[in-house]
């Protein structure tokens, strides 16, 4: 049986998360899909969430093609998979040849894990939406 493991913070939840979600399920037979959680994201990318880890993890729960959500609190992806034992791991092709990339390729080939690299969808991100937001919020966009 091939057990997927797809991670993101899925905060603002666009259509780059519904398609690493979709072709990851198109991959495995059981797709479990994780939620960083707040603290963790606050921890080691720096930055808030808008939306809370369990509203987040609700959302992703209800999509038709998500077996299982596991919240992540810990940054490890190995202690991750230690809990899970998934033989599959999805990501955006923006980490393949990176050395972060690299780096979870070794490690994950220890154990027998697969990497799988999706096209990142360049075109929309939380960040973006983020930088959008911000710009409706502005004191200067308000008065104009």
């Amino acid at each position: 049986m091939r057990i997927g493991y797809a991670a993101g913070a899925f905060d603002l939840f666009h259509i780059g998360h519904l398609n690493l979600l979709r072709h990851a399920s198109k991959e495995c037979d059981y797709l479990i899909a994780g939620v960083v959680s707040d603290e963790m994201l606050l921890e080691v990318k720096g930055c808030e969430t808008i939306i809370p880890t369990g509203e987040r993890a609700e959302i992703v729960r209800h999509i038709s093609f998500v077996d299982e959500v596991y919240v992540e609190r810990v940054p490890d992806k190995l202690e991750v998979w230690k809990d899970l034992r998934f033989t599959h791991f999805f990501k955006g092709d923006d980490w393949r040849g990176t050395a972060k990339g690299a780096a979870l390729e070794d490690r994950f080939a220890a154990v027998g894990v697969k990497i799988v690299y999706f096209p990142y969808t360049a075109h929309t991100s939380s960040t973006a939406l983020r930088r959008a937001i911000s710009a409706l919020e502005s004191p200067a966009t308000r008065r104009a």
